[in-house]
């Protein structure tokens, strides 16, 4: 083969798509609990500049391996011929139904693909799995076994035992936890299987690596610009003859925190696209924290400032107080105590969420009046915004995309994201107002963007 590939291959429902759609980034890869979820090959390229690097390929499970052995026995002359009768069973069953899921899954090793080996680390090693095993050593190429621990029992090392004696190297290789640099050190494994496979894969590290920090900026530069867009963001409304002001002043309220909703999920399915999560469940009752409403007073607690530190951090005046505040949310006020306390006094009253829209009464050229909602001067808001975005953007780098359950978030932000180091949160305070003075300038924005590429690479290095 041209480039180097791949075959998963296994038990059915061992995990084996789990495994390509983690590695390959893909979460159109069939997952099912079903027996027989993959029932052809289907390769998956790993391309830089139009140049292929290698290729997984997704494998039907082995069906009836003890009887495809038995046949290979029979028609075995001596062990230098068990590559020739493994290629001689695939030309003579293929297009059969009884050993169909076997010779789909030998096509690709015996034209040349390396073999991994996927098992269930959760359950217990049992002679079942030797045929399949033997086979797959016939076949001669080179070979990694993979513990996968789908479930929570632990089987792992009578595993490594046995699987030892068939395959060159084992792994364990948690699909839906493995991290970026969990699987970046099992693509330079695949390079330690055969010696012509080193340098692309080498290769593809880099490429993959590069496309890790492009990633990250991409999703800072949707996260800024989405913040400078809900922070210009404003609603107006003609007043005519007989309109009531409070009635049009709750309508143009509505629209306007309708409208912030709305680019925030939008910035959301960027941050996803980015990360090439297509199929990602989020529902509001399920994401409790992230998913909150955002002019909810439980989404400024989690993700901002309590009402009654505001109040108190205006009432009493001071730095020293805002510097308490932060201490008491861990840090995840982005130090906005200490940058409000002084000076503002008990304006800080004002800035909490059902205050968030100050609506003004404007006079319209030749004759008449409107209502302008907008946009927000709150202060604590674009924090606020900003810790939610950081939150999901934690959350979706992470996920791997075998993992196909909901978004869903159980703990509160300071327990899942590592702490801001001094530097960032001051950097981000200064970006922050210079992006509330001037929210659609391009300069503002992409200085913005460096600040927040800059504590994702750091979320991403320092999470636990």
């Amino acid at each position: 083969m041209s480039v180097p590939a791949f075959a998963v291959v296994g038990h059915p429902n061992k995990g084996k798509s789990s495994i390509v759609s983690t590695l390959a980034s893909d979460d159109s890869v069939s997952i099912g609990a079903e027996p027989g979820t993959t029932t052809r090959c289907r390769r998956f390229p790993m391309t830089v500049d139009g140049k292929e690097l290698y290729a997984l390929v997704d494998t039907p499970g082995f069906q009836r391996a003890r009887r495809a052995l038995d046949w290979m026995r029979r028609h075995e002359t001596t062990a230098d011929r068990h590559v020739e009768v493994v290629r001689r069973f695939v030309e003579a069953h293929r297009g059969e139904d009884v050993f169909a899921e076997e010779c789909e899954l030998l096509e690709p090793i015996i034209d040349g693909a390396g073999i991994l080996y996927v098992v269930d680390g959760s359950v217990p090693f049992g002679e079942e799995y030797e045929p399949e095993m033997e086979i797959l050593r016939w076949t001669g190429q080179p070979s990694m076994a993979l513990i996968n621990p789908i479930g929570t029992a632990d089987y792992i090392e009578p595993w490594k035992a046995a699987l030892g004696q068939y395959f060159k190297v084992v792994r364990v290789f948690d699909a839906v936890m493995a991290e970026f640099d969990k699987r970046i050190e099992l693509l330079r494994a695949f390079g330690q299987l055969r010696e012509q496979w080193r340098q692309p894969l080498e290769r593809a590290v880099e490429a993959l690596q590069h496309d890790r920090e492009r990633q990250r900026r991409l999703a800072a530069r949707a996260i800024a610009g989405g913040l400078g867009s809900m922070m210009a963001l404003h609603v107006e409304e003609k007043l005519t003859a007989g309109d009531r002001l409070d009635t049009v002043r709750t309508e143009i309220e509505t629209r306007l925190q309708d409208g912030l909703r709305s680019l925030e999920r939008a910035c959301r399915d960027e941050v996803e696209t980015v990360y090439s999560h297509r199929r990602i469940e989020r529902r509001e009752a399920a994401l409790t924290l992230l998913d909150e409403d955002l002019f909810a007073e439980k989404t400024w607690l989690v993700f901002g400032l309590r009402r009654s530190e505001l109040m108190a951090t205006g009432a009493m005046g001071g730095a020293a107080t805002g510097a308490v505040v932060d201490a008491q949310l861990g840090g995840m006020s982005f130090l906005l105590g200490a940058a409000l306390g002084a000076g503002i006094g008990a304006a800080l009253g004002w800035w909490t969420a059902d205050r968030l829209v100050k609506v003004r009464v404007l006079d319209v050229p030749l004759g008449g009046k409107k209502l302008v909602a907008g946009p927000t001067r709150n202060r604590s808001f674009p924090h606020v915004v900003f810790n939610r975005a950081r939150y999901h953007h934690f959350l979706v780098a992470r996920r791997n995309h075998s993992l196909r359950g909901e978004l869903a978030l159980t703990e509160p932000p300071a327990q899942v994201l590592p702490p801001l180091a001094k530097h960032h949160r001051s950097e981000l305070e200064r970006r922050i107002e210079r992006l509330r003075k001037d929210p659609e300038g391009a300069d503002t924005r992409e200085d913005l963007v460096d600040t927040v590429t800059a504590i994702f690479t750091a979320d991403e290095r320092e999470a636990p």
